[in-house]
């Protein structure tokens, strides 16, 4: 391993060399981020996730600036221009614009102008005026005429060409243009020349002008959609003079003609070369920054939505709700699967009250059903109306689910694969039930991007975006942990160390071979090799297993300390799980060793404490205020119960029973400044919020939080 790329990573990550070392190296030897954080602490000095993710990052920035460098510099040894003093710089740069700067004087270069006054032998002239010496130019450019050069101006003009470049390749100069744009620099937009009515929902950007540095990325990422939709025209606009005089002080040295001529030259190297290099670099700089934002803000909702409340397992009646076409029904056994089918039609246009409450009651008894689900999309309110006046026999929960990405997975393989004999309807409402059930294991089946769970997707690096979605399915899938043998193929392929081929193998030999008793027993499944156990064996869960640490998170090359702790203290294992008293008064220094260390001790003492434990909370039930339908319901003032649907960098939007959602601005969540929604809502968190505005036109609903004391 490169120890120099491990300092320079540990310096710009502010983090311990060795837990870096170790890291990397784990990452190398392909161990998973969820297994190194959780069964590798003592080697990383108990690095989080985020760290751990970060480091992996950096890394490959570092590999990729050095394979860059590589390049260069084979790229120059075969020009036979690679000096001591260039290969110097090269190593010296930290960065990819300090080092493609270094390199442009030497890239292969088109047909320039620049590149065509130097085959007609006019770079000595262009050397000349940058000396702006007394001398008149006009003579010495007389030297310079040819067939090639047909007079004066010609000379001149194709040497204020080279100089131009020469300009714009000054390393220094595009550092104080940089340096400008990043501070001086504004977004700028206006409406496209009769998009007024068509592009209205971009009104607030028609005539908006921003600091770009101050441009939050939301609004950033809606001004370039703007534009990439033709509603809006989008510049960087700059102090032009100001930049122009900023490169002349690098190279204008008097007032002679010679000057004269090298202001020209700047004039039009600013505005052909660096200006639109430089504006390029700006917009492609905050482009990422605002994508990186976006991003985290997709990833904790994600994280947030994935990590949903379970209802668990109880048995589910899901309804997708419709008004001409019925409502489509299905009741689901406590692992989600299917047990019956139907439609009701209790909404308008037949509004078959009587026919629909029967069989919904017939359903519930006859399948035993504990709870309703019902889809949050068209008629939901209606028909959550209608099932709660139908008279149970016993308390049955109403949910009100988000049908989010539903009708993706209810077209995809894998719903056609789980479902062939049934149409998208009845796949719709069975993932709305089994939403319900256990959010995380359905929700995987589904392409992050497409659950809905933050802004502009389409506008930011998708390759970004779906790793960074990827990667939280992966962390909260083994976050909580996995059921092996009630688990579908695509939840677990995102264990740690497994993969759809092993995932597809695993459901295979249990479906040929029945239910897996015990961890050691994944062996037998085909290519499933050791690497792979060892990643992803302690983030199953075997109930059946007659060995109570096979339905935990303890890994299996701990067994033998929890045995030795049991053997000591003249205890069974299952006797000691659970058993708070006794696990209190363990010495876990007595256990630590060359293998096994205290962050890992104390990890199994609290695993053994609270086996299996569910890291997420009971699902609840929100009631909507009953008088509310429409928009035109609501008037300023209003006190009603939501649930947050969507957060964003500048807020979050709350379902409060009606088709429109509203808006809590971040200016309106708490007395207080913060900077990020997060720090005082959640996903899906129930709570009271004030109605301070409503534009009905819009369809917009301003809220707030202030002086609304209630929230869960």
């Amino acid at each position: 391993m490169n120890t120099t790329r491990i300092e320079k990573l540990a310096r710009s990550i502010n983090e311990d060399y060795h837990n870096v070392y170790n890291t990397v190296k784990l990452l190398e030897d392909d161990c998973s981020i969820p297994f190194i954080a959780r069964y590798r602490k003592e080697k990383t000095g108990n690095l989080d996730e985020v760290k751990i993710e970060t480091i992996k990052k950096e890394y490959q920035k570092i590999i990729e600036l050095e394979l860059r460098k590589t390049s260069i510099l084979k790229s120059l040894q075969e020009q036979e221009k690679l000096t001591d003093d260039l290969q110097r710089k090269i190593d010296n740069a930290d960065n990819i614009i300090t080092l493609e700067d270094i390199y442009l004087p030497f890239k292969t270069k088109r047909k320039t102008k620049a590149v065509i006054a130097r085959e007609k032998g006019l770079e000595p002239l262009a050397l000349f005026l940058l000396k702006q010496t007394k001398d008149a130019p006009n003579i010495e450019a007389k030297k310079y005429i040819t067939k090639d050069v047909v007079n004066i101006e010609d000379a001149l003009q194709g040497a204020e060409d080279i100089i131009a470049e020469i300009v714009n390749e000054e390393i220094e100069v595009r550092n104080s243009i940089r340096l400008l744009y990043e501070r001086e620099s504004r977004l700028v937009s206006k409406v496209a020349k009769g998009k007024d009515e068509e592009g209205i929902k971009y009104k607030d950007f028609f005539d908006y002008s921003e600091l770009l540095h101050r441009c939050p990325s939301h609004r950033y990422l809606a001004v370039i959609r703007g534009e990439t939709e033709g509603f809006l025209k989008v510049s960087l606009d700059i102090d032009t003079d100001k930049a122009i005089n900023i490169v002349e002080s690098y190279f204008v040295e008097n007032h002679s003609i010679s000057a004269q001529h090298v202001k020209t030259a700047i004039k039009d190297s600013f505005k052909r070369l660096i200006k639109p290099s430089i504006e390029n670099e700006a917009y492609s700089i905050f482009k990422d920054k605002a994508d990186e934002e976006a991003i985290r803000i997709f990833v904790e909702n994600l994280r947030q939505l994935l990590l949903s409340p379970p209802l668990g397992k109880k048995r589910v009646l899901a309804i997708d709700p419709g008004f001409r076409t019925g409502c489509k029904i299905v009741c689901l056994d406590e692992n989600g699967k299917l047990i019956v089918n139907d439609t009701i039609y209790p909404n308008a246009p037949k509004n078959d009250y009587m026919s629909a409450g029967k069989k919904i009651l017939s359903l519930v008894n006859s399948c035993k059903i504990d709870a309703i689900a019902i889809g949050n999309g068209t008629a939901s309110r209606e028909t959550e109306s209608f099932i709660k006046k139908v008279r149970f026999d016993k308390d049955i929960k109403v949910f009100v689910v988000s049908e989010a990405g539903a009708s993706i997975y209810s077209a995809s393989k894998i719903a056609r694969e789980e479902f062939p004999e049934y149409d998208v309807t009845v796949r719709g409402a069975i993932s709305i039930g089994r939403r319900l059930i256990d959010p995380l294991s359905e929700l995987v089946k589904i392409d992050p991007s497409s659950i809905g769970v933050g802004q502009y997707q389409h506008d930011v690096n998708q390759s970004k975006l779906k790793d960074s979605l990827d990667n939280v399915v992966i962390s909260c899938v083994n976050s909580v942990g996995v059921n092996l043998n009630n688990a579908s193929k695509s939840l677990l392929q995102y264990v740690s160390g497994l993969n759809n081929q092993t995932a597809e193998n695993i459901v295979k030999y249990i479906e040929e071979k029945g239910p897996i008793t015990k961890r050691s027993d994944l062996l037998k499944v085909p290519r499933l090799g050791n690497k792979a156990f060892e990643q992803c064996v302690a983030f199953i869960r075997i109930p059946e297993s007659n060995n109570p640490l096979d339905n935990s998170a303890v890994h299996p090359e701990s067994y033998h300390i929890v045995s030795k702790i049991a053997t000591d203290l003249n205890i069974q294992i299952s006797n000691l799980i659970g058993n708070k008293d006794v696990l209190s008064k363990i010495d876990v220094n007595k256990y630590i060793d060359s293998s096994i260390g205290l962050y890992t001790l104390t990890d199994i003492l609290k695993e053994l404490e609270k086996p299996n434990r569910d890291i997420r909370k009971e699902a609840k039930v929100l009631e909507f205020d009953k008088k509310i339908k429409t928009i035109e319901d609501l008037h300023e003032g209003m006190i009603l119960p939501g649930v947050v649907t969507n957060l964003t960098a500048f807020g979050a939007f709350v379902d409060i029973g009606i088709k429109e959602n509203g808006l809590i601005h971040i200016s309106q969540m708490s007395d207080v400044f913060i900077s990020n929604p997060a720090e005082v809502v959640k996903l899906h968190q129930h709570l009271k919020v004030k109605i301070i505005e409503i534009d009905i036109s819009r369809k917009r609903i301003q809220l707030t939080l202030k002086d609304v004391a209630e929230k869960d």
